[in-house]
């Protein structure tokens, strides 16, 4: 299983940014993230800490979902 982290590298670099992209993009420069994490709770206690912006959270919590359902199945 790829980490989170990996998994985010796909929504970076967007043209037109959305929330996210500039998660991703975000993660990309943060070079304190948990980078080669799988776990929910250590990346979300980063975020919780550490968030880039109001809704980061949110969009964690849908984007795990995807790499929950592209990675296990």
């Amino acid at each position: 299983m790829r980490s989170f982290y990996h998994f985010m590298m796909t929504y970076r670099g967007k043209k037109k940014p959305d929330d996210m992209s500039r998660l991703a993009d975000w993660m990309f420069q943060d070079h304190n993230f948990p980078k080669h994490s799988t776990s929910y709770h250590e990346i979300s206690e980063y975020l919780e800490w550490n968030s880039p912006f109001a809704t980061a959270l949110s969009v964690f919590d849908s984007l795990w979902d995807t790499y929950q359902t592209k990675e296990i199945d």
